[in-house]
């Protein structure tokens, strides 16, 4: 009893701290304007914030290794494009392929659900075989898969659908903070409730053993696949976040490096930790982004540029 008191109280005071910081980061934009660099770099933290924590989902707390981040993120980013496009734009936006197969356009928030739902759905056709099998094959067949996805988008066999290899414009964007904190708070909130539940502590039983989780009565198979199909959902609106802040999308963004940048924030944050991802996504975003810009320039350090010394 006396411990679960004591969990609860840290729990309240979590949640104040929490609304005590989204309060000053909301003061924060309304002192320095929307279009300054402190709001850019938070806009991106929420995004990439919420990626990491998906895959912390799995890596972190399930000792599942996936590396399909960047795949889920696009499909993701594509359903919210392209249901979020106005009707009376698409013939010029996708003017290549008579306006494109959908004639309709949707508010954000139901787009961004159905984002999540689509990677969540590709999510069970890849563990269904591969989710039975041991060692690190769900990390082959994830990069596998997204590196497949990023070709198919930009295929013309699919390009009546995703516009192939031109990019997506012109569709529902937000400048403020606001709902990139509420959206990604809220998707984080769930994920920790989660973790946090039964569920979760099954999720930890399979990391740390196996076997001895099986011997305990715990379904190895749907306990993968639950947190492989979480983890790809909200990986799914993240990249609706994503596209949300950068106004365009374009397949070749979407790349394995874009999965190994969310890996590297999981890592420096630690391994099963979401407020380790969340820092940790703040520290990489604003280095990169901000902090670091002075690399750009070759004769400070000539032959080393962003490309190579930022990222180290």
């Amino acid at each position: 009893m006396k411990e679960f008191l004591i969990q609860k109280k840290n729990s309240v005071v979590t949640l104040i701290g929490v609304l005590i910081l989204i309060s000053v980061l909301l003061l924060v934009e309304n002192v320095v304007g929307k279009g300054s660099m402190l709001v850019t770099v938070l806009q991106k933290t929420c995004v990439y914030a919420l990626a990491a924590v998906s895959m912390n989902l799995l890596n972190g707390f399930t000792g599942l290794f996936s590396l399909g981040q960047a795949g889920f993120m696009a499909i993701g980013a594509y359903c919210y494009a392209l249901l979020t496009i106005p009707t009376h734009l698409r013939d010029q936006i996708l003017y290549k392929h008579g306006g494109g197969i959908i004639k309709f356009c949707m508010p954000f928030v139901p787009a961004l659900l159905i984002g999540g739902i689509v990677a969540a759905l590709f999510a069970i056709l890849i563990g269904l075989p591969v989710l039975r099998l041991k060692s690190d094959y769900l990390a082959i067949a994830s990069l596998g898969f997204a590196e497949i996805l990023r070709n198919l988008i930009q295929s013309n066999d699919v390009a009546a659908l995703t516009n192939g290899p031109d990019p997506l414009s012109s569709y529902a964007t937000f400048s403020g903070l606001f709902i990139y904190i509420l959206i990604s708070g809220i998707c984080i909130l769930l994920m920790v409730l989660l973790i946090n539940s039964s569920y979760g502590r099954a999720f930890k039983a399979i990391r740390d053993d196996e076997i001895a989780a099986e011997a305990m009565g715990i379904n190895l198979f749907k306990h993968k696949m639950l947190s492989f199909t979480v983890s790809s959902f909200f990986a799914g609106i993240a990249g609706g976040l994503l596209a949300m802040f950068n106004s365009t999308v374009s397949a070749t963004s979407y790349n394995s490096a874009m999965t190994y940048e969310i890996l590297l924030i999981v890592v420096i944050g630690g391994i099963g930790s979401v407020s380790g991802s969340v820092m940790a996504t703040f520290l990489f975003v604003a280095s990169r982004e901000w902090w670091l810009r002075f690399l750009d320039n070759e004769a400070l350090i000539p032959g080393i540029t962003r490309g190579s010394f930022r990222m180290v």
